[in-house]
């Protein structure tokens, strides 16, 4: 398996998330309108700014997750089980660049 093709891979989706994460913030915390007078569209703004939290929510987490398998392809057990200690596999890999667990501890 070419770790260091995958590490360039997910540097490359870290920095994606990070500015999804930057535009995702400003749009929730740095409004440059009021919050508007009709409760109608007050009721829709927040629910838009509930599905923007949730989506920088999900950008932090998988930022979390990359983080650490990058730290994991430097240390050299990238490819290990952090539950069981055994080879995660290369297509679950493929498929999840940042999972730390084979399918078997995942269930």
């Amino acid at each position: 398996m070419n770790t260091e093709q995958i590490k360039q891979d997910l540097l490359k989706r870290q920095a994606e998330l990070q500015q999804r994460q930057e535009r995702t913030h400003k749009h929730i915390y740095e409004k440059d309108e009021p919050v508007s007078a009709n409760f109608s569209e007050q009721a829709k703004e927040t629910e838009n700014d509930q599905l923007v939290m949730a989506l920088e929510a999900d950008a932090i987490e998988e930022l979390r997750q990359i983080a650490r398998a990058i730290e994991r392809i430097e240390q050299g057990d990238y490819e290990e089980c952090v539950s069981c200690g055994e080879a995660i596999g290369a297509e679950r890999l493929q498929a999840i660049p940042y999972t730390d667990c084979c399918i078997r501890c995942a269930k």
